[in-house]
């Protein structure tokens, strides 16, 4: 830590600065406002007669096609008259790279909906997982006994194993059946990750089962028998976690990637939040028949149905992420040319 600390106050005054530009939901508001004014107006059969701003103008940044989706929006790109006020005005006029900002940012809340799920399964492995582990054998040896909480070592084990063998040797196979420069698009790559956490719940509900019935008979299984769900559950996160990190980051328009990193991190966030809400109702509505699934005694509760409980609820949910990811769009960036002494600069 003190050699941190040294290497960032001596790395502090090379540090870049971005200065802020205002609100960058401003510009999704002034889409929203000239569509809604601009209704009642019908879209043009070409998108090239929409507004834009020319390719060559280094006051922009990077451009975006159009796309067909939420054709709604489109009016606010809609030239009513060609006066120079409309222009000035964002209100009224928004260029085609404003509206397509605006429905990135409306694409992604699908996705960011049906990813939460994933934060609800991370959170099984510090919390219920490390309650199995605390009633379980944790000897290694007649005098050594490892902590409960030190099993979780093992998911951080397996993103280590999983990422750079799928960085490493699956992606450079992938990209020469795919074209891909990433091997599979981002969405495949979370869509594998939800399919992980619909194998980890199934795996932690055999787990579960196969201990209580040896508790019954007054036998601790040994900790180790976690190993295969921690695994399992860290390759999952190097699938569905970096994921969408990838893709909160790149697909939300340029001036809101900060906000793209809020989304990623919310989804463990709210995820731990929900298991929590999950767990109280389960409680609550099986605590009515005196035999709570998850309950103080693990030996005398139904974890195992709580897993099998979750593993459904992700098997929906994959199944909601597969109907939207099919009909999804990628963010298309145009190529804009720029005049640098009279030679002609293509740019992305």
């Amino acid at each position: 830590m003190a050699l941190t600390v040294i290497a960032f106050f001596v790395g502090k005054p090379f540090y870049r600065y971005m200065r802020p530009e205002g609100n960058p939901l401003t510009p999704v508001l002034q889409v929203i406002v000239a569509a809604i004014r601009k209704r009642n107006l019908t879209n043009p059969s070409s998108a090239s007669l929409l507004y834009e701003v020319p390719k060559s103008d280094k006051s922009q940044g990077r451009l975006l096609s159009h796309t067909s989706r939420l054709r709604f929006l489109d009016k606010a790109a809609i030239i009513e008259d060609k006066s120079i006020e409309e222009k000035e005005n964002p209100w009224r006029l928004a260029t085609v790279t404003r509206v397509e900002e605006t429905k990135l940012l409306l694409n992604v809340v699908p996705i960011w909906l049906t990813s939460v799920t994933v934060g609800i399964c991370v959170s099984q492995g510090s919390t219920l997982f490390v309650k199995q582990a605390a009633a379980m054998n944790l000897n290694i040896t007649h005098s050594f006994k490892i902590p409960p909480a030190s099993i979780t070592s093992f998911a951080a084990f397996g993103t280590l194993v999983a990422v750079p063998i799928y960085d490493k040797i699956i992606v450079p196979v992938l990209r020469k059946a795919t074209g891909n420069e990433r091997g599979i698009s981002i969405l495949q790559r979370i869509g594998i990750g939800l399919t992980f956490t619909v194998i980890v719940m199934f795996v932690a509900a055999l787990v579960e089962a196969k201990r209580l019935r040896a508790s019954e008979g007054n036998t601790i299984s040994s900790v180790f028998w976690l190993i295969p769900q921690y695994m399992l559950l860290g390759f999952g996160d190097s699938f569905a976690l970096v994921g969408l990190q990838e893709y909160f980051y790149d697909q939300v328009p340029d001036s809101m990637r900060s906000l793209g990193m809020a989304l990623y991190l919310s989804v463990i966030g709210i995820g731990s939040f929900l298991s929590s809400f999950l767990i109280i109702i389960v409680d609550h509505v099986t605590g009515k028949n005196g035999k709570p699934w998850i309950g103080k005694d693990i030996n005398s509760s139904r974890l195992d149905r709580f897993y099998w409980m979750l593993a459904a609820i992700n098997g929906l949910n994959l199944c909601v992420f597969l109907l939207l990811a099919r009909r999804h769009t990628y963010k298309a960036v145009q190529r804009r040319t720029l005049q640098n002494d009279g030679v002609e600069i293509i740019a992305s």
